[in-house]
């Protein structure tokens, strides 16, 4: 199946909230980090159940990757893919719980 892969706002409010952070001490790893977030974000479509099932939520469409220590998480529905959230893996989850309602 081909899935069309999406951003929801408040994912790329984050990608870019964490490249801020993180360019504060060195640009060369802020740009690193939002490499490879890209990078795993294109791989989810080739193999999307691969991503861990996300525990606090425990709905098969809800899914995650982890890059370095972001949990880059998204939702399966038909046959779109949308990055819902990116979040430090310190930083609880119910911080954005309102954007899988």
């Amino acid at each position: 199946m081909d899935y069309l892969i999406r951003w929801s706002a408040e994912a790329i409010e984050d990608l870019e909230s964490i490249a801020e952070y993180i360019a504060r001490d060195s640009e060369f790893y802020a740009r690193s980090v939002v490499s490879k977030v890209l990078a795993v974000s294109r791989k989810i479509p080739e193999q999307p159940m691969i991503g861990r099932i996300v525990p606090e939520i425990g709905e098969k469409e809800i899914r995650e990757r982890f890059v370095y220590s972001y949990r880059l998480i998204y939702r399966i529905q038909n046959s779109t893919i949308t990055i819902v959230a990116i979040i430090h893996g310190k930083r609880l989850l119910e911080d954005v719980s309102e954007r899988f309602e």
